[in-house]
């Protein structure tokens, strides 16, 4: 667990920022509202104080999800130091929502939105998918939050996140015309579709381990390693000693990514090309099936840090290659979300805005 408090304040709606259309139109004035993202990793929570159009941050911790068996004993562990008096929570979870309650995709949590209100004695309780709240979480963020990877026209649409982490989340935004709406999809669980002979090598690999290949485990921190223990027995190329000593000690999908943007091993170089061809390759099919003019984001945790060593050309080149289409997906910017608090603002700006008057 880590415990920081920062001067970190949201405001509600300012000039500049991404225009998304919450529950209410009319802001609160005061209050205290919880907000949690919670993944298949880590959990992280803040609590925020309502205060002058702005959310204000009062604390925040971050845990593994899989240290606790519950939300509610998560929640004891964080209001033990914090305290209670909390008027509105938002939980945006990994996991497919329905009528407010959610079985965790990659970790074994059952949340109930009306449970979670009893148990805790808090009326206004919001779960909601983690890329419909990263979603939201856009309106919070300036333009040195994000990285451009590939540069498009400014047309007035639809926009699509996708978010490959410790699985792969994909939500939509609608564009009414005047704002964005978002909503949840489970599209990353769609399964993959091999373009060439090495892919199908590539399906048939996963095909034997997992009986399934969806998106997700290509575009994980876990695909990352499945593909280069792939392409380690497909080059019939061992790890290097040096290397292998590493790859024991240390995050494997990590070590993998970092010694590729280092130019340090064919087979890490290849699983990094590989790894960004499919993410361009499904952040068009979905830019397609959202006409997502207003653009793409990318989320999640991998991206971020290795934006810096992406060959940026190379991503645009996949990411247009669809025949019939290409002059359409020539207009769509693709943009990389730096801030990794981005479903946590997007969590706190739903619950404050869903605070009943």
């Amino acid at each position: 667990m880590t415990d920081k408090v920062t001067s970190l304040e949201i405001p509600f709606f300012s000039k500049g920022q991404i225009p998304l259309a919450f529950l209410n139109k009319d802001t609160p004035t005061e209050g205290r509202v919880l907000a949690a993202d919670i993944g298949g990793t880590k959990t992280n929570l803040a609590l925020f104080s309502i205060k002058e159009d702005k959310l204000q941050l009062l604390a925040n911790s971050s845990y593994k999800t899989k240290n606790f068996d519950s939300f509610t004993d998560l929640f004891s562990a964080f209001s033990n130091q914090n305290g209670p008096n909390i008027n509105a929570i938002c939980l945006g979870v990994a996991g497919p929502v329905i009528e407010g309650v959610v079985q965790g995709t990659n970790f074994p949590w059952i949340i109930d939105q009306k449970e979670i209100s009893k148990a805790l004695k808090v009326s206004s309780v919001f779960v909601i998918n983690d890329l419909e709240a990263n979603a939201y979480g856009l309106s919070a963020l300036k333009d040195h939050d994000f990285e451009t990877l590939k540069y498009g026209e400014n047309i007035a649409g639809n926009a699509a996140i996708i978010s490959p982490g410790t699985g792969l989340g994909e939500a939509g935004l609608f564009w009414d015309g005047k704002k964005f709406f978002p909503f949840a999809t489970e599209g990353g669980h769609c399964s993959f579709s091999p373009h060439n002979s090495l892919d199908v090598a590539v399906y048939n690999f996963m095909f034997q381990k997992y009986g399934d290949v969806s998106w997700e485990r290509l575009l994980s921190g876990q695909g990352i390693i499945d593909m280069h223990e792939f392409l380690r027995q497909y080059r019939a190329t061992p790890m290097p000693l040096w290397y292998k000593e590493k790859f024991e000690d240390e995050d494997p999908a990590a070590l993998i990514t970092k010694t590729a943007i280092e130019n340090e091993d064919e087979v890490c170089i290849e699983t990094l090309e590989l790894f960004l061809r499919y993410l361009a390759t499904e952040a068009s099919q979905m830019a397609l099936k959202m006409k997502a003019t207003g653009g793409i984001f990318i989320g999640g945790g991998i991206l971020p840090k290795i934006i810096k060593g992406i060959d940026k050309n190379r991503f645009a080149t996949h990411f247009i290659t669809s025949g019939k289409m290409r002059s359409l997906l020539e207009k769509m910017p693709v943009k990389v979300i730096l801030n990794e608090k981005t479903p946590l603002f997007g969590a706190a700006l739903y619950a404050a805005m869903g605070i009943k008057a």
